[in-house]
């Protein structure tokens, strides 16, 4: 079964089947594996959550301009009124026709015109829609390319998932780091950081065998992965709350730490 199921996960329909681009008999299949074994279904919830994690970084709000554009496009249709005047001599019935005539083709020429000032003003929106349009595909494109490169990175078996938790000092502090010693990459998603004064920032520090190495600052509005530098040999990771202007840790101000695993583990 070990043997199967290894094939099975090798194979990699679970990551098609995610991602919406099985076939109608291969989705029958995995659906088949989550059901049987208990392995496939801890896998299976495993990559649903870590897309969860890339849909909230990436999250893209609907542009404002095809609110705007709707609005614009809706005018009042408006129809010139003719005030009629009466009078006590009988006018003929040729020229009561004729005036009608008259009224009638020029209301109608002037409608003409309005609709098709309208249909050019619609045109030309539909026009800069396409454009817009067009420039939003192409960019959703490359954040979809970059969102399926890191869901890569984070279904990586040499993936280490690392949870940091604050301490006493910042009790709702959480973030979590994936860690590839293989291909030597670090990312770290910033689930939530208590506001600090205007001073103060959080910074990440690696630990090293005699020192420690800061890797940068956390921003807490940030809430995309991002990537950190990756330290060969280090021991463990820690976040701490630092002044900014401050470039080497102060002691007693670490609010989360966590060991990470060696070679020798």
């Amino acid at each position: 079964m070990e043997k199967k199921l290894h094939t099975f996960f090798q194979s990699g329909l679970l990551d098609k089947y995610i991602l919406d681009e099985t076939s109608a008999s291969e989705s029958l299949k995995v659906e088949h594996y989550i059901e049987t074994y208990p392995e496939v279904e801890s896998e299976y919830l495993r990559l649903q959550d870590n897309l969860e994690i890339l849909a909230k970084a990436n999250a893209v709000e609907a542009p404002s301009f095809v609110l705007d554009s709707v609005l614009n496009s809706i005018e009042d249709d408006t129809t010139p009124v003719v005030k009629m005047t009466t009078s006590r001599r009988r006018t003929p019935w040729y020229s009561i026709a004729a005036s009608v005539i008259a009224v009638v083709f020029g209301a109608t020429a002037f409608m003409m015109y309005q609709q098709n000032q309208e249909l050019l003003r619609e045109n030309q929106v539909v026009v800069d829609e396409i454009f817009d349009l067009r420039s939003d595909i192409d960019n959703n494109n490359k954040k979809l390319d970059d969102v399926m490169r890191q869901f890569m990175k984070l279904n990586n078996p040499e993936t280490e998932k690392y949870v940091l938790r604050g301490n006493e000092r910042a009790k709702d502090l959480k973030t979590v780091a994936y860690i590839n010693a293989v291909e030597k990459t670090s990312m770290i998603d910033v689930v939530s950081l208590p506001q600090l004064p205007e001073n103060h920032s959080y910074q990440i520090w690696a630990e090293m065998q005699d020192r420690m190495i800061n890797l940068g600052i956390l921003d807490p509005s940030d809430t995309e992965l991002q990537s950190i530098p990756y330290m060969e040999d280090a021991l463990g990771l820690a976040i701490t709350i630092e002044q900014n202007d401050s470039k080497i840790k102060s002691s007693d101000s670490a609010v989360a730490e966590i060991a990470l695993k060696t070679k020798n583990n």
